[in-house]
Order: C-alpha cells, then sequence, then structure tokens
C-alpha cells in the first residue's frame, strides 16, 4: 500500500525543511507529515513501520540543523489544532505537545502561575521542550510536569503518571516518539508580578543573544559549574567563521547562518570550537544542536 496511500492530504513528498527551522539550512525529507488529528498520526507511525523507514519529529526546529542532503524516511509536523490546545485547568495548565512555548508562558503568566516566566525567550514547542527539559539556571519545564500523554515508536498510546517521569539537566524520561500534551501544576503568585519578572527577564535575553530574527543556534550544554560561552571565549573564538556560519559576537555559543551558509559550514564550524575549547582548557563540550 506504501505510506501515502489514502493519506495524501496530510504528506509531501521532498519536501524541503530549510523553512521549519530557525536555521533555514539543510535539504529535503523524503516523505512530510502534518496530521490533523491523533488517528492519522498513528496510522502514519504504523505505516512507517510496515515500509522500514526512519521516523522523526519536527518540534519547533530552533536547535536542529538538517544536513544539506537532506533526510531519509518521515519526519511528521504537529502543527494542527488538534495537537496544539492549551487549556486552564486547576492551579495549572493542559498543553498539547505542539503549543508554542512562548504562548504556554504567558497563558501561565496570565493566570498568575509563577515559574514558567522564567523561560521568557526560549524558543521552541511545550514537547520539545519537554523532551530536552528545557530551561534556565533557575529552572527547568520539567519542575512542573506531573502528566504526559504520549505515542511510543510502536504507535501505542500511553498515560505517564508523575511516578514515570524524571527530568535532569537538559534531558527527560518522555522520550517517546510524540509527546500529545502535558499536565502542569503550578504555584501562584500575583499576575502583574510575574509579567514585570518575564519582562525584565525577556529583554535580558534579547540584548544578550542573537536577534530572534537571525538564523541562529544555541551550540553547546554548559558543563557543570561553568557556561559554555565563558569556555568559548577563553579559547580566543569569538568572531571565527567558516564559510557562511560564524561564531556570534553577542553570545559566543551561538553560531549565526549568513545567507550564504551551508549545513556543512555550521558542522565544520560546531567541530572547530569545540576541538579547540578542548585543547585550551581540556573541556569536551556536549553539542545542544540535532542534526538530522
Amino acid at each position: 500500500m506504501g505510506i501515502t496511500a489514502g493519506l495524501e492530504h496530510i504528506i509531501r513528498e521532498n519536501e524541503p525543511l530549510a523553512p521549519y527551522t530557525r536555521l533555514r539550512l539543510g535539504g529535503p525529507v523524503e516523505y512530510f507529515v502534518e496530521p490533523t488529528h491523533v488517528d492519522e498520526l498513528t496510522e502514519v507511525i504504523r505505516r512507517a513501520r510496515q515500509e522500514d523507514l526512519a521516523i522523526r519529529l519536527l518540534g519547533g526546529g530552533t536547535n536542529l540543523l538538517v544536513r544539506d542532503e537532506g533526510v531519509a524516511g518521515v519526519v511528521v509536523n504537529l502543527a494542527a489544532p488538534a495537537f496544539c490546545g492549551l487549556e486552564v485547568i486547576e492551579n495549572g495548565l493542559l498543553a498539547g505537545g505542539g503549543v508554542q512555548l512562548a504562548h504556554w508562558i504567558a497563558a501561565a503568566v496570565r493566570e498568575g502561575f509563577s515559574g514558567p516566566e522564567q523561560l521568557a525567550g526560549i524558543p521552541g514547542t511545550v514537547g520539545g521542550a519537554l523532551h530536552g527539559n528545557s530551561g534556565t539556571h533557575a529552572g527547568d519545564i520539567g519542575q512542573w510536569c506531573c502528566g504526559a500523554t504520549v505515542i511510543t515508536r510502536n504507535g501505542e498510546v500511553l498515560e505517564r503518571s508523575s511516578d514515570d517521569l524524571s527530568f535532569a539537566y537538559r534531558q527527560s524520561s518522555l522520550n517517546e516518539l510524540v509527546i500529545l500534551d502535558a499536565t502542569f501544576q503550578f504555584e501562584s503568585e500575583p499576575a502583574e508580578t510575574l509579567t514585570k519578572r518575564m519582562q525584565k527577564l525577556w529583554i535580558h535575553r534579547q540584548t544578550s543573544q542573537p536577534s530572534s530574527l537571525e538564523a541562529s543556534a544555541y551550540v553547546f550544554r554548559d558543563p557543570i559549574g561553568v557556561s559554555a560561552t565563558s569556555l568559548i571565549e577563553q579559547s580566543g573564538l569569538k568572531g571565527t567563521k567558516v564559510g557562511g556560519a560564524e561564531i556570534s559576537e553577542r553570545d559566543p555559543n551561538f553560531i549565526v547562518a549568513t545567507p550564504e551558509a551551508t549545513s556543512a559550514d555550521f558542522v565544520q564550524l560546531m567541530d572547530l570550537m569545540k576541538a579547540q575549547v578542548h585543547e585550551r582548557t581540556g573541556v569536551e563540550l556536549e553539542l545542544n544542536v540535532e542534526i538530522w
């Protein structure tokens, strides 16, 4: 039957992936899927298994680098309303995995739920943020999550309770293929106080990081006890360029892709940064960018 039969309305072949990522780099994917409801999504997963096709979830594409030659298999984008619901519940929020993290933060602040304002300025989706436990030194998203609905790589829909969940620095036990939705519980604080705190943090991040309009990515995770930014600065790398990829002048742990950049340029510059930091400081940096 093949993966597309009867699902032509949600599957496109050889779809360019660059427009779906913040870096705006890379080639096409073999099959690009935008399901409109859960049943279509589970059917695509079932067919991909039958056809022995690799399947990936796009998320927000904020820290994703697609190689120039593109991606084999299936990429799923959960942009439909069925995956982007956001509901206020008692002392918290129920959010679809496709909800933009900025919308989730704004809803929490508006309702007087404290904590999420600390993540202001972090891009991506709720599902992607949970998968990688996005956060700052002040806290991470996993600390407020008390349950989730997931889809496994076998296409099985499961409920994960708080007892099933564990979170660490940029790590999560929510490693199934899809996070359909998640429940969050918060402490209360006046919305006015949270708004001021969120605005202050947002302004700080906007002035210390590349513009959200730039094609850029936060490259390395912070090692315990030190920032990757400081290690890169110590290694004399600020302003280094490879082809159309260049280290940001604002924060050297960001690489900016100019319009002339290729994914190969980006990878080469990351490799150079990692090697030089290790040579100068002895620290082995771990990639924060996901490469397809």
